[in-house]
């Protein structure tokens, strides 16, 4: 197992990094899948209206299609640092280490940040109806909540994963905030 600087991306990570990528590829985790179960009060949400974002949700037999990102050894301490920042500012995710399969037949270990369930910000009871309420009317300090939806559900597309449950969470935000 090939393990040098890997993160893996699911949400915003894979669209906007902000920082550098060494390398990129398609990559595969199991036992979790993608969720807006997250309530967001910063970055899609205040705390007054708090927005959702993706959360990786552990789940028996279920995999997550994201992007793993490696970063050049000589930037890992500096973009680690950031992304903690940026990943860990309420605790509502655990950073955890864990094993991918990547497109091009390597596994790696990849740090990523799943979903705290015992967490008062977990929202992965919510439908898809209450989701889409939610992600419509919120903001916060990284712009509208509905921008983050679709720029993730388009960027899966784009790199051929597509998502159907978020395309059609898309589809009503869309309707409700016409």
């Amino acid at each position: 197992m090939c393990n040098q600087n890997w993160l893996f991306a699911y949400g915003s990570l894979m669209w906007n990094p902000g920082f550098s990528v060494a390398e990129r590829e398609i990559a595969t985790l199991d036992g979790y899948h993608r969720s807006f179960c997250l309530r967001s009060t910063h970055h899609r949400g205040t705390p007054d209206l708090p927005g959702l974002v993706l959360g990786l949700d552990a789940a028996p037999g279920a995999e997550c299609k994201g992007v793993a990102l490696r970063v050049d050894d000589g930037d890992w301490p500096e973009v680690l640092a950031e992304v903690r920042a940026r990943e860990l500012v309420t605790n509502a995710y655990r950073e955890a280490v864990l094993p991918l399969h990547l497109a091009d037949g390597r596994r790696v270990e990849a740090i990523t940040y799943v979903m705290r369930r015992d967490h008062v910000q977990y929202a992965g009871e919510l439908d898809a109806r209450e989701q889409a309420r939610i992600i419509a009317a919120a903001a916060g300090g990284r712009g509208p909540n509905r921008d983050y939806l679709f720029a993730t559900a388009a960027h899966l597309a784009e790199l051929g994963l597509p998502d159907p449950d978020l395309d059609a969470l898309a589809e009503e935000v869309r309707r409700l905030s016409a």
